[in-house]
């Protein structure tokens, strides 16, 4: 005599059975169909994403992926940030670009993050219960690493010399020129690198990025920038494109160029194009500026809502921005930009 079976303890069975890897797995899926959201209400960027992989590929899956997810503590959680912390999974691993290699160290930073995604993963593992519980809650991490660098007046100097030395060597141009707007601007790298020419409004010195960290954002842009911006050749829709493509490659080689436009200039291997960033920021706050205005200019999050519907930047970010530009590239040594004057709109 043939019996029905348990359609319900069939499924629990199965869930209990599940592994971290394969719960990684689905977990992906559903990020990249669109069905997990972050914080701002919106599907995670591509660029997280990526991210994401790398974690779950070179650490999640390696020390805790042949694990049931029923069955990982709060201990194997611990153990499991300790030893990325250690070094366990450093190595090199391939990427998905045709011989592309990841140099895997580790580390206490690394550590946090990987344990912070984890911490994603079993909250999404919690909603379609295959647990009870998040064995992540409650774990105290290592600080995140994140580098608070700026340049030094001497590091200025070397940046401003470094970029002019790559003008007269074979340094892709569109390279050395999304530098100089990196430091000339705070935006972060990939803001610059996959801007386009219709999100610049060049007379207002305003540029729209539909697509930031924070959201869309809008920022002031100062002379010094818009500068660089016009000796650009508008031969293509991106701004700074590849060497290959037709101007609609955005340039994934410009940390390599970044490196050599570091070793031009003598600057420490921990100098990165993030601490051009944190310079300007760090500039805007020796002039005396204000945290909102600073987050106006560099697209921090915590905007107010009105800023949502303001189309073009004031005259005070626009002296703002100005005055930060010209303090950045008087450090580097670059030529003074004439004064203009910002007309005041009518009343």
């Amino acid at each position: 005599m043939v019996t029905g079976g348990d359609p319900a303890a069939a499924k629990k069975a199965k869930r209990h059975a599940a592994t971290v890897s394969s719960l990684c797995d689905q977990y992906l899926a559903d990020a990249e169909a669109g069905r997990l959201l972050t914080r701002r209400k919106i599907p995670k960027k591509s660029s997280t994403l990526e991210i994401d992989k790398g974690r779950i590929e070179r650490h999640i899956k390696p020390l805790l992926g042949h694990m049931k997810v029923a069955a990982v503590t709060r201990e194997d959680v611990d153990t499991f940030m300790h030893d990325v912390a250690l070094g366990k999974t450093a190595g090199k691993s391939k990427t998905a670009k045709k011989r592309g290699l990841a140099r895997v160290r580790g580390g206490k930073g690394a550590a946090s993050r990987a344990v912070g995604l984890l911490g994603g993963i079993f909250t999404y593992a919690v909603r379609h219960r295959m647990r009870p519980d998040n064995p992540v809650h409650g774990l105290a991490r290592f600080a995140d690493g994140k580098r608070d660098r700026r340049l030094s007046d001497e590091e200025y100097a070397a940046l401003g010399d470094a970029l002019r030395q790559a003008e007269s060597s074979n340094i892709w141009p569109p390279a050395i020129a999304a530098t100089r707007v990196l430091a000339l601007t705070g935006w972060r790298r990939n803001e610059a690198l996959e801007l386009r020419w219709k999100e610049i409004d060049l007379s207002r010195r305003t540029a729209t990025l539909p697509d930031t960290k924070s959201g869309r954002s809008i920022r002031p842009l100062s002379h010094a920038a818009c500068d660089v911006l016009r000796n650009m050749p508008r031969s293509s829709e991106l701004v700074f494109p590849a060497t290959r493509g037709n101007g609609d490659v955005i340039m994934s080689g410009f940390k390599k160029i970044w490196k050599k436009i570091a070793v031009l200039g003598k600057l420490p291997v921990d100098v990165t194009p993030h601490t051009l960033r944190h310079s300007f920021i760090s500039l805007a706050a020796d002039l005396g500026y204000s945290e909102p205005t600073i987050a106006a200019l560099v697209g921090h999050a915590g905007r107010t809502t009105t800023s949502r519907y303001v189309h073009a930047a004031d005259a005070v970010l626009l002296s703002t921005t100005d005055a930060v530009a010209e303090k950045t590239a008087e450090l580097m040594g670059e030529p003074a930009v004439e004064a203009r004057v910002i007309p005041l709109r009518a009343s």
